[in-house]
């Protein structure tokens, strides 16, 4: 396997491993003092996010759902949206090389052949060329690979919508939480436990779940707006080149002996 291959693959789960480092230090951090008690010391207590995790009750069970089906929609779409997977450069070139000789059957074959977004949005394309008609029927290509690249783009959005939907459900299940935190500690204080040690179990779940339903939420926004533009990026890719194929094969641009456009 080549370095930058293996280099490809790591990088997601290099991304996880810094954000749950980070988040591990920010927590571990974090010192809570109690109330002074009788002797009048003063104890601390670490909070972790182990710490964290239990305080939350059974709502961080369901938040950490929404964490491993985040972790997960995240490392497919590092391997799935890349230039390499949708648009190959190698692939693009020979299809250039067979407009240009206006090897149609070829060019399908190749599409049938290696499957991705751009042979698929150039394939819909192909089945449109009718040499009978000026300019092999051009006005009629665009339209089927523009139709081809809206259903293309579409379903690959899907996975990044994910994201977004995690994003906006980790915080307001997160509030639930802290809703019933709230609601016990309520509750304690009406059978008259008033004592700053009676209150703290329904205060620390309510923190609890706010700061997990953040813990999934934030990593989940940030992500969907990265691979958004980057999904955005490569479908603008795959118009540019797949409107220059069939500008070589419709003839309005014409390749050099040195593979350059002539216009």
């Amino acid at each position: 396997m080549k370095r930058h291959e293996l280099l490809t693959m790591m990088r997601p789960l290099l991304y996880i491993l810094i954000v749950f480092l980070f988040s591990q230090w920010w927590l571990t951090d974090l010192v809570v003092a109690d109330e002074p008690g009788v002797s009048g010391s003063t104890a601390n207590n670490e909070v972790t996010v182990l710490s964290v995790y239990k305080s939350g009750g059974w709502v961080m069970h369901v938040l950490l759902l929404c964490s491993v089906a985040t972790i997960a929609v995240i490392v497919y779409c590092f391997i799935r949206f890349s230039v390499k997977k949708m648009c190959p450069e190698g692939i693009s070139d020979t299809m250039v090389r067979l407009m240009q000789s206006k090897d149609v059957g070829g060019a399908y074959a190749l599409c049938n052949e290696n499957t991705n977004s751009f042979t698929n949005v150039l394939s819909a394309a192909l089945l449109k060329v009718n040499f009978d008609r000026d300019r092999a029927n051009k006005e009629s290509m665009d339209q089927a690979a523009g139709e081809e690249l809206d259903y293309e783009e579409t379903a690959q959005m899907q996975w990044v919508n994910y994201l977004n939907v995690f994003a906006t459900i980790a915080p307001m299940i997160g509030l639930f939480g802290t809703v019933l935190g709230m609601m016990q500690s309520f509750g304690d204080l009406s059978a008259g436990k008033s004592e700053p040690s009676d209150l703290a179990g329904g205060i620390n779940a309510a923190m609890g779940t706010t700061a997990g339903g953040l813990f999934v939420g934030i990593p989940a926004m940030f992500f969907y707006f990265f691979f958004r533009n980057r999904l955005t990026a490569i479908m603008s890719l795959i118009q540019k080149r797949t409107s220059f194929a069939l500008d070589v094969l419709s003839g309005e641009v014409r390749i050099s002996e040195e593979g350059t456009p002539e216009g």
